[in-house]
């Protein structure tokens, strides 16, 4: 009888899979990495409330994926593992399946990133959670073979231990994803601090003593978040003069030069090319003006001519406004200190194009273009509202600090933390976040500066143009929201910091 029993419930779970709720939906979806995935033998679903709701009435938790095309660990997985037609039946038999594009929705990847660093103490993409129907995450990790039957670990023997403790222990699984949720908000609500020069001080040294490690092995240099930390230590030795701090930068620096393509092909093979340019060609900029080194301008000219290229929309890719405008903004900064006022103009209209497809006064910057972009993200109104900061520093036109001072009060509209300061990751009123109830603030760097750090750059930047003191009390502030949570964090930690000495260099 027993036997009957499982025969009859496998083949209900195989109606639903082939006939039911469960068929693969990324065929209409908005990015080309996840209408690829639309060929997987895999019922993938949009991240929505329609798949969580999917899964309360399934009982069955999700299998949440998050991904991205600079990301060679999931070019891996979607072909060995997704490609599978016997680990997606195993998939769409015991779970709900969700894809999510990292570059697409980087609020929900970055909160499940987080959710994993506490459950595994891993970090990076992909992203592989396993959430309950409220979107609480209670297991995951970064990559999985399909099957690795030595140690247990491949999708293949996981995914039914996972089912199994999940219909069996369903209290142990509920009180540890209400942990992992609650350990994120205890770590947001410790945030808070007050700005301390010596604080400050020597978390930067931190920085220059990672670097000052890595010479002579060059591991690990090269990404994104790197080249934060070089601008960081370029300012430091700028302010100080302390060659300590330029000689450390210079090891980044020199490596990324002479290493060429290699820098953002290979060592940083996780991070978006252009983000990884537009971080250098700021560095090669104040290098320039700092060192006076002829192959810093010579190689910031080559960098900018390459971002040049490759601004504006193109028809085979989606253009997201953060990224869009990181790289506007760090060409406007660099081109004038090689003198490149062709790619200068460049950049402008670059802007003006992006203002006219993203941005609308009073309701702020859509994520990416068309009528089903994502409004509401922080990091799309801090970074374009840097770019217009810094077309103003090019131009002067009193347009850009418009804009950006239209964007700050949508910042203190809609992602405000009225309570513990600072600003949330996304607005509350998202209607595609039914598994984000607890809202994150973002400072530290990964793909992109600290949303967090660069709101306070650019706020100190407007107080700068306007004359207005209110917009370097609300920067302090905003940077007084985390001064007690950033010890230990290094590099990531570089922009937040930069911003603060900044602070603390005019008190």
């Amino acid at each position: 009888m027993r036997t009957l029993s499982v025969f009859l419930s496998c083949a209900a779970l195989a109606c639903v899979s082939e006939h039911g709720p469960l068929t693969n939906r990324m065929a209409q979806s908005g990015t080309h990495y996840l209408t690829r995935a639309a060929r997987q033998p895999v019922s993938w679903q949009p991240w929505g409330r329609e798949a969580f709701a999917l899964a309360a009435r399934l009982d069955r938790p999700v299998l949440l994926y998050v991904g991205a095309d600079e990301c060679r660990w999931c070019a891996v997985m979607d072909r060995e593992v997704y490609g599978d037609p016997a680990l997606g039946a195993m998939i769409d038999s015991l779970f709900v399946p969700v894809r999510v594009d990292r570059d697409e929705r980087p609020d929900v990847a970055r909160r499940y990133e987080a959710a994993v660093q506490w459950l595994a103490g891993l970090r990076g993409y992909p992203v592989t959670a396993f959430l309950t129907p409220d979107g609480s995450a209670f297991f995951g990790g970064t990559y999985f073979p399909a099957d690795d039957p030595v140690t247990g670990r491949g999708l293949k023997q996981l995914l039914p231990e996972v089912a199994k403790s999940y219909r069996e222990q369903r209290g142990v699984i509920l009180q540890r994803a209400a942990l992992v949720r609650q350990l994120a908000v205890t770590h947001a609500q410790r945030a808070r601090g007050v700005l301390q020069r010596a604080t400050v001080g020597s978390q930067v040294a931190g920085v220059r003593t990672t670097f000052q490690a890595a010479a002579g092995t060059h591991a690990a240099l090269g990404s994104f978040m790197h080249t934060q930390a070089v601008s960081l230590l370029l300012a430091t030795y700028g302010r100080t003069g302390d060659t300590s701090y330029l000689n450390a930068a210079r090891t980044v620096l020199d490596f990324m030069v002479d290493s060429g393509e290699a820098a953002t092909a290979d060592v940083a093979r996780d991070d978006p090319p252009s983000l990884v340019r537009a971080g250098l060609v700021r560095n090669l900029a104040v290098g320039w003006a700092l060192t006076g080194t002829p192959r810093y301008r010579d190689a910031a000219r080559l960098v900018l001519q390459r971002l040049a290229r490759e601004l504006g929309p193109a028809a085979d890719a989606t253009v997201f406004a953060d990224r869009e405008a990181y790289v506007i903004g760090s060409v406007l900064e660099a081109a004038p200190a090689v003198g490149d006022s062709a790619v200068a103009r460049r950049a402008l209209s670059a802007l003006d194009g992006l203002l006219r497809r993203a941005y609308a006064r009073r309701r702020g910057v859509r994520h990416t273009s068309g009528g089903a972009g994502v409004y509401g993200l922080l990091q799309d109104q801090v970074q374009l509202a840097g770019a217009c900061l810094a077309a103003y520093g090019y131009n002067g036109r009193r347009r850009y600090v418009d804009v950006a001072q239209d964007l700050v009060e949508v910042l203190d509209r809609d992602f405000a933390d009225s309570i513990g300061g600072g600003y949330f990751d996304a607005v509350l009123t998202d209607p595609a976040a039914p598994a984000l109830p607890d809202r994150a603030k973002p400072v530290l760097d990964d793909l992109l500066p600290g949303a967090n750090a660069w709101a306070a750059r650019v706020l100190l930047q407007l107080a700068d143009a306007t004359g207005d003191a209110r917009y370097r009390r609300r920067a302090e502030a905003t940077l007084e929201a985390f001064a007690g949570a950033l010890a230990g964090e290094g590099v990531r930690a570089s922009s937040y910091l930069l911003a603060a000495q900044h602070v603390l260099a005019a008190r």
